[in-house]
């Protein structure tokens, strides 16, 4: 066989490994291995046993020529090397090299390329950590040109008879040098599958971005309609078929295939307990998640995803199909995305909710103790009556100084309700000394009420139902402060007979959209909710307003 057809088989079988080694590449648990960016022992075992298969397979699938095998060992053993570190490259030089030995120890060529095989491994494994990325199949290359002359030295210096072993290089060399392009081709193969990867990863990076991007508006005020919303974004997202958020105890918004069954049951399973439990992302069955209305929807796989707070779990993010999908690499990796943003802004919905209520209460607050509209009221209604009647001039001062030394005085710390209540009648007597007989205030308040409550709570509702309920109303009406013990609670309430708030602004209250100018209402039902867990109730009356709260 001349040189021409020997380097025509070679490259035949040179193409067989390369084939052989893409069809392995394809298989889920071996892509993953080759993906990772550090391996363990067990997976350099495994890719050492992959490459010593290879390098056997390119022995078995030599050409013999002169009593040698001309083979493509070199090109599986140095691949592993250069790809995978020293580990698999002498592993699998020394495992494929004595093969080579053993099936011919008599053969003219056989303890030159055992050794050789060794050296391969050795030398490829040496650049594994030396050489760049983007000029490893360059290297490779020539690892399996520098190995194969090795290989020819070794013949002509070892093998005997020695003109047989010239003969025999004369007719291989140059076919198994030009060979080693197979090392290229094995090379950029591995490097395609990380680089698929990083591509992946990229892609759910950018997905998990948009998703953050288009569902930040609704995380700035979460409840039950912006959850839903959220899910939506994420379903419409990923392509999945319905998506669930849970807290530690139910489902809080669920939406697509299943959702008036879902939405009637909303407990949670088991192993949704289980995956928050163990703050562990599960990839499980429908049918094995124990909901017995999973039989009624065409739903076949569920990612489970724990939500963390400060490194607590504070829910989970659900995600379901209706194909039946294992937890992929780009799977998971987008899972922990989904989970990590999801927490993110969570946590940042609640610091800026936090913020926003300090930074309004604050603001509130400075407002009114240097409330110049109603200091100058004030002082004016005190100047009418110095002349016509000082002891109310002077009752008048003494209220505005208790009104104005308890604004001065106001804290973040609960204060006696006794307290609270003396500020508001210093307030009251100077509306009621303003609008004369057209405004009648009436306490309701229970002898001995012992309860501790916001500093400036009631004040705040007092001032709105005299302005926007008496004021606007042509100044003419009755305005009620009650304070009544009920049980182990107190109810606290003020109730005008004016003008009826509007159903607008009770929505806008309750849905955290009021209007940086008018806070006051908002500010006392926000404060109160983030301290009790519930805030004010309103209600519209025929004619007035009555709006309470219990503490």
């Amino acid at each position: 066989m001349n040189e021409g057809k020997i380097f025509l088989s070679l490259l035949e079988k040179s193409s067989l490994i390369i084939v052989l080694f893409i069809m392995i590449t394809k298989i889920k648990g071996f892509k993953y291995i080759f993906q990772k960016e550090k391996y363990k022992a067990k997976d350099l075992m495994i890719i050492s046993i992959i490459f010593s298969l290879l390098a056997i397979l390119g022995t078995y699938n030599g050409i013999s020529v002169q009593g040698s095998l001309a083979n493509t060992r070199i090109i599986a053993i140095v691949s592993g090397g250069v790809l995978f570190g020293p580990l698999v490259g002498i592993v699998s030089g020394a495992i494929s090299g004595a093969h080579r030995y053993i099936i011919d120890i008599h053969g003219i060529t056989s303890f030159p390329c055992f050794i050789s095989s060794i050296f391969a491994g050795i030398i490829s494994g040496y650049f594994y950590k030396r050489i760049d990325d983007k000029y490893r199949w360059i290297y490779g290359i020539l690892c399996g040109v520098i190995s194969e002359s090795f290989t020819m030295l070794l013949i002509y210096l070892i093998s005997k008879p020695h003109d047989v072993a010239v003969n025999i290089i004369h007719k291989i060399y140059i076919p198994m040098i030009v060979g080693q392009i197979g090392i290229g081709f094995l090379v950029s193969i591995v490097q395609a599958i990380k680089k698929e990867k990083d591509e992946v990863a990229a892609f759910q990076s950018k997905l998990a971005l948009d998703i953050a991007n288009k569902t930040l508006p609704y995380f700035r005020s979460i409840n039950k309609d912006s959850l839903r919303i959220i899910c939506q974004i994420i379903k419409d997202e990923i392509n999945s078929d319905s998506v669930a958020i849970t807290d530690r105890e139910k489902v809080l918004a669920y939406v697509g295939i299943g959702e008036e069954i879902f939405n009637r049951s909303t407990g949670l399973s088991d192993i949704t307990k289980e995956s928050m439990e163990k703050n562990k992302i599960l990839n499980i069955k429908v049918e094995n998640e124990g909901y017995s209305v999973s039989e009624k929807v065409n739903l076949k796989t569920v990612m489970i995803i724990p939500l963390t707070e400060s490194n607590k779990v504070i829910g989970s993010l659900k995600i379901y199909y209706t194909e039946q999908y294992d937890m992929s690499h780009s799977k998971k990796a987008l899972a922990i995305g989904l989970s990590q943003m999801i927490s993110t802004l969570m946590e940042v919905s609640k610091i800026e909710k936090m913020k926003e209520a300090k930074n309004k209460a604050e603001i509130k607050a400075l407002q009114t103790q240097i409330n110049p509209h109603f200091l100058f009221n004030a002082l004016n209604t005190i100047t009418s009556f110095i002349r016509i009647d000082p002891d109310k001039a002077r009752k008048l001062i003494i209220n505005l100084s208790t009104y104005m030394r308890y604004n001065l005085e106001v804290t973040d710390n609960l204060i006696d309700i006794n307290k609270e209540l003396e500020q508001v009648k210093a307030y009251v007597e100077i509306e009621k000394a303003r609008f004369g007989d057209k405004l009648n205030v009436i306490y309701d308040i229970d002898d001995d009420i012992q309860v501790k409550i916001p500093s400036l709570i009631i004040q705040p509702l007092v001032e709105n139902a005299i302005i926007h309920g008496i004021r606007k109303n042509g100044g003419h009406g009755v305005v009620v402060i009650g304070v009544k013990k009920k049980k182990e609670k107190v109810n606290i309430w003020v109730e005008n007979d004016g003008l009826t708030i509007d159903q607008e602004i009770i929505n806008r209250v309750y849905n955290n959209n009021m209007p940086e100018n008018k806070i006051g209402l908002y500010n006392v039902h926000l404060r109160l909710k983030l301290i009790y867990g519930y805030g004010l109730d309103i209600k519209r009356l025929n004619p007035g307003t009555k709006i309470e709260f219990k503490v």
